[in-house]
């Protein structure tokens, strides 16, 4: 089989190799890889030499869509072509993350990523796609789709007529735009595009701020909610951005801490904080049981994710090209057309 390694830091290090395609053992399954997205984390981690530390060479990305191609002994979970997406977060089931030596196991680091034709996982690692998506389509929750929900549904507990602003239009971020709006929220959006910004409207988002025109865009939501403020906010960016985000926050609101485009440390001014008594919970895409909950909500409210570009297995590289513009939405793989 075919399969995507990094074998040293930066892109030049990204070799298609041909490797013996693998057997699942008891417990496992040998899953056909139909489609696998791009995340941020991808592009960080082979831009900054992220994967030297899980042994080289490596198969990077974490996100994948695929059927069944053979059982290991006493899987009870899946039949022979049974269509379906990976659990990003592998051995978080439900309940808090497990975390060992400090660390969440994930797919694409430090468990091996998914760029390949095939590969073998535990069942317990794997749900059932949607059956109203393509693999394409299903490729994109694992990690975008799945931090959305955690964020707002599954600890944010969103209500009709909440107030939701997003930051970017991003995967994750139109994944929130799409599911506030279905829940009946408000939604503003952040953006440097007004032609995203359009976009982003068609898909249910009520109000787009165009950081370039206007810069303190935590001002802009203040001005637009009357001086309240937003009871939800997805921080993508992190950094100082967090004390824009504090400012923006309504009384009782909750910040979603989930990006780290501006920095790996934020900070925040504590005392309207604390007069909001905001909470600001970070989020780690989520668990098995929440990634199943998604599933069924894509089925009944009829989501369908944006994919702005779809690859050949073999046009990778072109692909995190693609992906470093800012995509509106997803990028994805297909592999084995």
């Amino acid at each position: 089989m075919k399969t995507w390694q990094v074998r040293g830091p930066g892109r030049d290090c990204l070799k298609l190799a041909e490797i013996p395609r693998p057997s699942p053992g008891t417990g496992e399954v040998l899953v056909r890889v139909h489609a696998v997205s791009l995340n941020y984390r991808d592009r960080l981690s082979i831009d900054n030499n992220g994967y030297a530390s899980y042994g080289l060479p490596f198969t990077p990305c974490s996100d994948l869509a695929g059927e069944i191609e053979a059982l290991g002994g006493g899987v009870s979970r899946f039949t022979m072509g049974e269509r379906v997406i990976n659990n990003f977060n592998t051995d978080w089931m439900d309940g808090p993350p497990p975390r060992i030596a400090g660390v969440v196991a994930s797919f694409g680091g430090p468990v091996p990523g998914v760029l390949a034709e095939y590969v073998v996982v535990p069942e317990a690692w794997l749900v059932k796609a949607p059956e109203s998506l393509s693999y394409a389509e299903a490729s994109t929750l694992p990690c975008c789709g799945l931090t959305a929900w955690t964020s707002l549904v599954e600890l944010g507990r969103i209500r009709p007529g909440e107030i939701v602003v997003v930051q970017g239009t991003g995967g994750m971020s139109i994944f929130a735009i799409q599911l506030a709006a279905a829940a009946g929220a408000e939604v503003i959006v952040t953006s440097s595009s007004d032609a995203k910004l359009a976009r982003a409207k068609a898909l249910g988002a009520r109000h787009g701020i165009n950081r370039t025109t206007s810069p303190d865009w935590a001002a802009a939501v203040l001005e637009l909610t009357g001086g309240r403020g937003a009871d939800h906010i997805l921080e993508m960016a992190g950094g100082d951005n967090l004390a824009n985000s504090v400012r923006a926050i309504a009384p009782g609101g909750r910040i979603s801490l989930i990006g780290v485009i501006d920095s790996f440390n934020s900070s925040f001014p504590s005392v309207p904080a604390i007069l909001a008594q905001a909470t600001i919970q970070a989020i780690y895409v989520g668990h098995r049981r929440g990634l199943q909950d998604l599933v069924r909500a894509v089925d009944r409210i009829g989501l369908k994710p944006v994919i702005e570009a779809e690859f050949e297995f073999a046009d990778f590289l072109s692909a995190l090209d693609v992906f470093a513009q800012g995509p509106f939405g997803k990028v994805v793989i297909t592999v084995g057309r």
